[in-house]
């Protein structure tokens, strides 16, 4: 008996432990068949074995051309320029050198068995494969294999213009690791000359936590090329982590530590080819780029006559020939939305429309539109509809934008989304998504731009419950000296100076913004039916937070479960931020720069074993 106890006793304290490690499984993440496989495997990606269904992870990304500016790579990784510019310390104009690491923040979700970050990419030439995507392109953060099983109605034989479902490798912490200080795992590709000891130096973490974590049977144990691994860090990385590589060879099939005298001629035979190809196809890039220019194409930004393009300029100018906005025809958008039938009619004057193989958004705007045309040209940022291109007929516009499986926030808040869940880490992560999407528009454009109209109804979320601001038909260009003299949008989320008719600021999208997040956390329309009358919902909770038993009155009045991942706890941290944006003094309104950390602040501690705050909003 004493031995059954034990046994029964070091298995229990030894469960986390075990659910610690995911599995290194070498060279055979570089499979590309076409077996009769349907489902993804431990081979391609890491298995949900964490304490969290999703998570704040990271990758390394070696920088190469065109990859190497944080626009192409953001854009490569769906991921928020803002964020990799902050853990990098660079700025959006940098060029990253040939190879240099970067750090790239991504959302890791469980998705079925096994974690994911999603991304999407565009074929671009004939000569691109599965392989040549995996390991060229995202150089080896996905698999060949897995990206395959995510596009099977493409098909094998990829087509220029084809859009791939793309996973990238990446994994939450277990609870073993959490209770020994890990609090975020880092996908590293490994590179030619690599070591276990080498990287644990490097990331200044332990070899036995690396080691644990990819279930490696020992300190010494052979690593490849263009797989990777988990490190385990205890604090998020920065560029102080990284370094610009050496040679990479572009196999699988050496080790890490082998020499590079020890690789053979027809690698470095190929490495050769590679560059020559990337230089002619620069060297046919860069007139067409310089044409456009000569000839003053509307869709390009104009400069001054005097004014001279830097190489970073170019650079940006290759990452944004991709955002050139294609004019379709009429009869192409009735052929799409089947004439405009009711049954392709999502709301209002909005219509799913298929376009070959892509299935987008059309949506009819009377009138003059060409400010939104203007802005939405311009950017080219995760949390921002995308528009792919417009078509004019008659007096009306028709925007031809990407499609979002989820709706607006309005609706999945109301019921559409019900199937999905709609816990804390959900919303907590739109809020972050709406904040930066705000925090682009005000810090990152040239000029600044506001919104105008920020409210549920014009945040779309996608598959992925990812959100994205759409509708920019009221934006203007921020701190101007233009006034409003005239009331347009929805008056609950309206600041104040707004209906003076006072200048146009970002503080008003901030107001705004502050409806939209006691929208979120407590389930309820910024105007809401109680007792038979309509009431503003930012007076009832202010009213609430003020009152004696304002946590009692909360718990009952907000949506979710108390209990769930400390609930109240966030729940009075999130409303008092909502609250302070809804200050009636715009110079006391917090910035769209404190608002997101703030909120990553939240989502931090909510990721804490111990469901305490430690944060006072």
């Amino acid at each position: 008996m004493n031995w059954f106890l034990t046994s029964v006793v070091t298995l229990t304290l030894c469960t986390p432990c075990i659910n610690t490690q995911q599995k290194y499984v070498g060279t055979a993440a570089s499979k590309c068949t076409r077996s009769g496989e349907t489902d993804a495997s431990e081979s391609f990606l890491y298995s949900c074995n964490g304490d969290s269904s999703s998570c704040r992870a990271f990758l390394i990304f070696p920088a190469r051309s065109p990859f190497n500016t944080v626009p192409t790579i953001a854009t490569l990784t769906s991921s928020d320029q803002t964020e990799i510019m902050k853990i990098n310390n660079v700025t959006r104009y940098t060029v990253f050198k040939t190879e240099q690491e970067v750090v790239v923040p991504v959302n890791c979700t469980c998705s079925g068995r096994y974690y994911q970050a999603i991304s999407t990419y565009q074929v671009l030439g004939e000569h691109e494969t599965y392989r040549v995507i995996s390991n060229d392109t995202f150089q080896g953060l996905s698999t060949c294999q897995s990206i395959k099983l995510s596009n099977i109605d493409v098909g094998f034989k990829l087509v220029p213009g084809s859009k791939l479902r793309v996973p990238l490798r990446c994994a939450c912490p277990t609870r073993g690791q959490v209770l020994t200080g890990t609090k975020y795992l880092l996908t590293y590709a490994i590179n030619t000359g690599d070591t276990l000891y080498g990287l644990s130096k490097k990331f200044n973490v332990s070899l036995k936590s690396i080691t644990q974590a990819n279930s490696f049977p020992d300190e010494r144990f052979t690593i490849y090329p263009l797989t990777t691994i988990l490190i385990p860090m205890p604090r998020e990385p920065s560029s102080s982590n990284t370094i610009t590589r050496g040679y990479k060879v572009r196999a699988s099939t050496f080790p890490a530590h082998v020499a590079r005298k020890h690789i053979s001629k027809k690698v470095l035979s190929t490495a050769g080819i590679s560059a020559g190809v990337l230089s002619l196809v620069i060297f046919l890039i860069l007139p067409v780029i310089f044409l456009c220019y000569k000839n003053n194409k509307p869709v390009l930004e104009k400069r001054g006559r005097n004014e001279k393009y830097s190489p970073e300029d170019l650079v940006l100018e290759i990452a944004r020939l991709e955002r050139v906005l294609k004019v379709f025809k009429f009869t192409e958008v009735k052929k799409a939305t089947g004439n405009f039938r009711e049954k392709r009619r999502i709301k209002e004057t909005v219509y799913r429309g298929t376009f070959g193989r892509d299935v987008l958004a059309v949506e009819k705007i009377a009138g003059d539109s060409r400010t939104a045309v203007k802005i939405l040209y311009q950017i080219n940022h995760f949390n921002i509809i995308k528009l792919h291109g417009f078509s004019e007929h008659k007096d009306d516009t028709y925007f031809v934008y990407e499609y979002m499986e989820n709706g607006s926030l309005q609706e999945w808040l109301g019921g559409r989304g019900s199937d999905s869940k709609k816990g804390w880490n959900e919303r907590i992560r739109i809020a972050l998504d709406v904040a930066n999407g705000l925090l682009y528009l005000h810090n990152f454009m040239k000029p600044a731009y506001v919104h105008n109209d920020i409210r549920s109804s014009n945040i779309l979320l996608d598959s992925n419950l990812r959100a994205k601001i759409a509708n920019f038909s009221l934006a203007r260009k921020a701190n101007s000296n233009d006034v409003i003299t005239r009331i347009v949008g929805t008056e609950a989320y309206m600041a104040p100076e707004y209906m003076d008719t006072g200048p146009i600021t970002p503080r008003v999208d901030v107001y705004a913004f502050g409806v939209v997040l006691l929208e979120l956390f407590t389930g309820k329309d910024a105007v809401f039916v109680q007792d038979g009358k309509e009431k503003l919902l930012s007076s009832e909770v202010e009213a609430i937070v003020e009152s004696e038993n304002s946590e009692t009155e909360l718990t009952c009045f907000i949506e979710l479960s108390p209990a769930e991942n400390g609930g109240i706890v966030w729940a009075i941290q999130v409303v008092k931020l909502g609250l302070r944006c809804l200050e009636q003094d715009p110079e006391n309104r917090p910035s769209m720069v404190e608002v997101v950390s703030d909120l990553l602040k939240v989502q931090l501690n909510m990721q804490k074993p111990s469901a305490v705050a430690r944060v006072n909003l």
